[in-house]
């Protein structure tokens, strides 16, 4: 291909599009040195400064520096192609805006491009105009993506999101709540799957609410007995227990004008619940032995991984201690219904590892579009060990697909080399639209036929993308 490709058109400037263009720094890739040169006079007579690739491994290369605000980028060329080009950038620079040239009859590929993350393509020939139309607007989106980076930054400093990653619509929304319900005094439960976050969205409450410079008092009600539970958060008067051979304050009282964190509240006894209850009702707690009450002035969150409601109806949690904490309620998604922050956490964990273990690892060729399609039932906190685990086994160099997904059951191939999760889905699917079916669309005596709780049902509804209105 030639520089025939571009058909000269008349001079530009009366459009504006020369000037009204802020200026950005261009990586031209293209193994056609003709065609090379001309896009690289075009541009930087448009004021931008162009570098050139002229093969696409060496756009690879240079576009994944992070030194561009824009690869324009051939999409058919000898050795890697423009998509290869496409994903490296995308990979390491996902906000550098990257835009393909395609020939007549290739339009599918192009369109495959836009899936995977360009911004836009052009079609050869093209003129002069069009193709700065095109790099105007791929420069302002750029423009724009950063001036949102720099917002998230902000708010972050602001707000003491430092450790909670992600952009997604999930976690925007979360967070946006956050910022609401802090300044209250309201009681806060926060449920969701192990691993999601629940206590960086707990401290995230308090460092924005008006007991910050107060005690977060944090607590495992999973990790300790009843018995000993109630002595650590009531206190003990001395003689009150064997071994108890002087008083002791409880951590309520430590926590006292700050915020008080029990994680996995469900695992607590009816009888402890109802303690608690008082406690958080009154403001009261009396130290074991003691018949005094003493004062406390706390704000109370607690987070748990089991649905409350039905441990209510099995008479394993007390309803109004359920009704006294569900005031403000923040329900955390998996990491699999947010996939678009996966490539964010990934980096903020290899960069934590690296910077620990004093290495300089990085994900091989393909490995974060397979690690993006892992399920993650242990959310980020596996995600996280998967990328310690990792960064060790790579010796600090490439990192692979066995190193960071060594036993993922999505590997294990079923029937048919179909994936065991896309079976278990398939299976879960058929048997929950059967019940729906059976019960006229009717939820409660579905998930009663399943032996699951109505609010299970409807979240397996919405993950495998089941409809079904009551007749």
């Amino acid at each position: 291909m030639t520089s025939a490709a571009v058909a000269q058109s008349s001079p530009i400037e009366s459009d504006g599009i020369r000037n009204d263009t802020a200026p950005g720094k261009i990586l031209v890739v293209d193994d056609q040195r003709n065609m090379r040169a001309t896009l690289a006079m075009m541009l930087r007579g448009s004021g931008h400064e162009v570098d050139e690739a002229d093969s696409g491994e060496k756009g690879k290369e240079m576009g994944s520096t992070g030194a561009y605000d824009m690869v324009l980028t051939d999409l058919r060329m000898g050795g890697a192609d423009g998509i290869d080009v496409l994903r490296a950038v995308k990979q390491t620079q996902p906000l550098t805006e990257v835009m393909v040239m395609t020939a007549y009859g290739t339009i599918e590929s192009a369109v495959e491009a836009m899936r995977l993350g360009a911004f836009d393509y052009i079609q050869k020939p093209f003129t002069e105009e069009e193709l700065l139309v095109k790099v105007s607007r791929a420069l302002e989106s750029r423009k724009l993506q950063g001036q949102v980076q720099l917002f998230a930054q902000e708010f972050k400093e602001k707000y003491h999101f430092d450790n909670i990653i992600g952009r997604s619509q999930a976690v925007r929304d979360v967070l946006g709540r956050v910022v609401r319900v802090a300044p209250t005094d309201a009681i806060v439960l926060i449920t969701g799957e192990s691993g999601t976050g629940k206590e960086l969205i707990a401290r995230a409450v308090h460092a924005n609410s008006r007991r910050a410079d107060k005690p977060f008092v944090t607590v495992n009600c999973a990790a300790i007995s009843e018995t000993l539970l109630e002595s650590e958060l009531f206190g003990h008067a001395r003689g009150a227990f064997t071994g108890a051979v002087s008083a002791r304050k409880g951590l309520f009282e430590e926590a006292d004008g700050g915020t008080f964190f029990f994680d996995e509240i469900a695992e607590t006894t009816p009888s402890f619940q109802a303690k608690l209850l008082r406690a958080i009702q009154e403001g009261e707690v009396r130290r074991v032995g003691e018949n005094k009450s003493i004062h406390i002035n706390i704000r109370v969150i607690a987070a748990t991984n089991v649905d409350l409601a039905d441990a209510v109806r099995e008479r394993r949690f007390r309803q109004d201690l359920y009704y006294r904490l569900n005031v403000a309620r923040f329900t955390l998604p998996p990491l699999r219904e947010r996939r678009e922050d996966i490539p964010l956490l990934v980096q903020f964990f290899l960069d934590k590892f690296n910077k620990k273990m004093n290495a300089q690892a990085r994900l091989g060729e393909g490995v974060m579009e397979q690690v993006v399609q892992y399920n993650f039932p242990g959310n980020i906190r596996e995600l996280e060990n998967m990328v310690e685990q990792a960064v060790a086994f790579s010796g600090g160099g490439v990192i692979s697909v066995d190193d960071i997904l060594p036993e993922a059951p999505q590997k294990r191939a079923g029937p048919r080399g179909r994936a065991l999760a896309d079976i278990v889905d398939d299976a879960e699917r058929e048997a929950v639209s059967a019940a729906l079916a059976a019960h006229e669309g009717n939820r409660e005596r579905a998930a009663e036929a399943l032996g699951i709780s109505p609010t299970t049902l409807w979240r397996k509804m919405t993950r495998l993308g089941i409809t079904f209105e009551p007749r």
